[in-house]
């Protein structure tokens, strides 16, 4: 069956939709988490704490995968997830440190 690319099917648009909105409000969480995060790079680096928690970090894997493997989601790609996240995080953390340290 080829697909007239001028015309979606009701059923593919709706699911389509659907799809925008979850990726929709993804961006936004993730805009928060990383304004939630962000400060904690702030306190971080004013109580001369690591950017790094490994502990913290292991049972958040741990958290995330069980949470993962409750709603069906593959909890290989959840932690694979985390861990991008967690690098993006520990990087903002490395430059409020440098940043309060030049102050």
């Amino acid at each position: 069956m080829s697909e007239n690319p001028g015309v979606v099917p009701p059923e593919l648009a709706q699911a389509r939709g659907t799809i925008d909105n979850i990726d929709a409000a993804l961006v936004h969480l993730l805009a928060e988490r990383f304004k939630c995060t962000q400060r904690v790079g702030v306190l971080k680096a004013d109580l001369g704490l690591p950017a790094s928690d490994p502990a913290r970090e292991a049972r958040q894997v741990d958290r995330l995968r069980r949470l993962a493997e409750e709603a069906g989601l593959d909890p290989v790609f959840a932690e694979k997830f985390l861990a991008f996240i967690v690098e993006e995080v520990i990087r903002h953390h490395v430059e409020a440190a440098e940043t309060r340290a030049r102050s």
